[in-house]
């Protein structure tokens, strides 16, 4: 079988970092994309594709990472495209439907065209389709929970998902919704995670607590606009690479 896309994109160049949760190594990186002039206010989200006026946001540092998670997929379905909510001859995928959309810019401001962005996440039950889950919770089977798309020329990018659920990690810890993100530029490779606003398990997750820009990953929330349907949402957030 041949190599999935994504495989041959990552063979193709070696990846710059970008800015990690390691403090003394992300204000190295930070250093440097001072010194390369990378610092200049980086616009917000202008508008979901011209729909989203109402959520203006200012950025200043890339998009910090996240760990991988251990259930990054061992088995690429068939189908990896922009719809993860329904795969050829079977039925639609259960849970609340989800708009993922945004844009990947530089630190300048300036839109990250071609990037590739590989996602996956648990289905609306907290069941990643991964043999390792130990969550007794049911298989999806018509969700994969697996995506890769690419940013257009003004950087824009969008998939059609559901909400995966939380899962229990430890007895005492949670995991709030979320989706995995391995984000490459041309220069930049971003591993990180996009969490949901208003979640009450957002406040107690270790992980995004423990971000030193814990905002930065927490996606707008938004009612949908006529042209999706009326029980879906749209989940806003733009991602910040260092040179792009």
């Amino acid at each position: 079988m041949a190599k999935p896309t994504h495989e041959r994109f990552m063979q193709r160049q070696e990846w710059l970092p970008t800015c990690p949760e390691h403090a003394p190594m992300r204000r190295q990186i930070l250093r440097m994309s001072l010194a390369l002039g990378a610092a200049a206010l980086v616009p917000g989200v202008r508008g979901v594709f011209a729909q989203d006026s109402a959520v203006q946001t200012t950025r200043t540092m890339p998009t910090p990472d996240q760990i991988l998670g251990p259930f990054y997929p061992v088995r690429y379905p068939e189908e990896a495209d922009a719809d993860l909510t329904r795969q050829a001859g079977k039925g639609a995928a259960l849970g609340q439907i989800v708009y993922v959309m945004g844009r990947v810019l530089n630190m300048r401001g300036e839109p990250v065209a071609g990037a590739q962005l590989e996602v996956w996440q648990a289905n609306a039950a907290g069941r990643y389709t991964h043999p390792s889950d130990p969550n007794p919770a049911p298989i999806d089977p018509n969700f994969d929970g697996y995506a890769v798309i690419k940013t257009d020329v003004e950087g824009r990018y969008r998939f059609k998902t559901v909400k995966p659920g939380a899962y229990a990690v430890t007895g005492n810890w949670t995991r709030p919704p979320h989706i995995h993100f391995d984000v490459r530029g041309h220069l930049n490779r971003l591993v990180t995670q996009m969490y949901f606003a208003n979640e009450p398990l957002n406040d107690k997750d270790r992980l995004l607590q423990g971000s030193w820009a814990k905002d930065s990953l927490i996606a707008s929330m938004l009612p949908p606009t006529k042209d999706e349907e009326a029980e879906a949402q749209l989940a806003v957030w733009d991602i910040v690479l260092i040179q792009g």
